[in-house]
């Protein structure tokens, strides 16, 4: 990828993406920052659907503290991320994430991973906290109009999504054009996450879809959303949220809203 400051993380895939079931999943590595990006680019015919999930936060960066001692948002998001992985290969949706380990990313690169890959969503999972430790519940951003407007071409990678044929020029006016368009799929993914989550978590706890303009969304050309799955510091739901229980209940919402968008 161009440009240092961006360093995007090599992509390794352990078997193509048409892979047996019983493959070992894609997995993600970064050695030594390298900026070479390597793996299947988006134009390429796939048997089965593609989705990038993002476990938030990774290495240096924490993400918030949890309720429970010694545990941060990093290791949560990873846990389900991975349960997640784990239930929609099983149906037939290749997976990728961001990170499969404790590693630190940029915003940036986790978005552009999937625009590399020309995944068919991108989910960041996420958990939430709030100054007075009281507030719980759950919730799904998109990008606002403007994100998608203004700030994601402003922001958007240097490496355009790969088309064959295409050149880099007009590969990134096309990329402006379908961020602008995957935002009424990202709103009906976003409607389905929420809907899940309320089934597995509960009414009380749906503080419903939102829009903002979330960094890591910032570039995306496929339906992308970000998701708080709970707050983390809460003194009961940030217990939960630590569960293996709670997390399998989490990943299973999560892995049915994006299929049934995908599949």
């Amino acid at each position: 990828m161009r440009g240092a400051h961006v360093g995007i993380a090599i992509l390794a895939l352990c078997a193509s993406i048409a892979r047996p079931a019983s493959a070992e999943p894609p997995r993600v590595i970064d050695p030594a920052g390298s900026a070479v990006l390597a793996g299947p680019a988006a134009g390429i015919a796939r048997a089965r659907p593609l989705v990038v999930i993002d476990p938030g936060h990774g290495g240096s960066n924490t993400g918030a503290a949890g309720a429970v001692a010694g545990v941060h948002e990093k290791q949560v998001t990873l846990a389900i991320a991975t349960r997640v992985r784990e239930l929609l290969a099983a149906r037939g949706v290749d997976v990728v994430l961001t990170r499969d380990d404790d590693r630190t990313l940029t915003l940036r690169q986790r978005a552009a991973i999937a625009d590399h890959l020309g995944a068919d969503a991108f989910i960041s999972i996420h958990c939430n906290a709030s100054p007075t430790r009281a507030q719980r519940g759950f919730e799904t951003y998109l990008l606002t109009p403007a994100g998608v407007d203004v700030a994601a071409r402003a922001l958007r990678s240097e490496l355009t999504t790969p088309r064959a044929g295409i050149d880099a020029t007009t590969s990134a006016v096309l990329d402006d054009v379908e961020r602008g368009a995957a935002q009424w799929d990202a709103a009906e993914l976003a409607a389905e996450v929420q809907a899940r989550l309320r089934d597995a978590r509960g009414g009380d706890g749906d503080r419903g879809v939102r829009q903002d303009a979330q960094h890591v969304l910032l570039g995306a050309t496929m339906p992308a959303v970000l998701v708080e799955v709970g707050f983390i510091d809460h003194p009961v739901e940030g217990k939960e949220l630590v569960d293996p229980v709670v997390q399998d209940a989490i990943a299973h919402a999560l892995a049915d809203a994006i299929a049934s968008r995908v599949e």
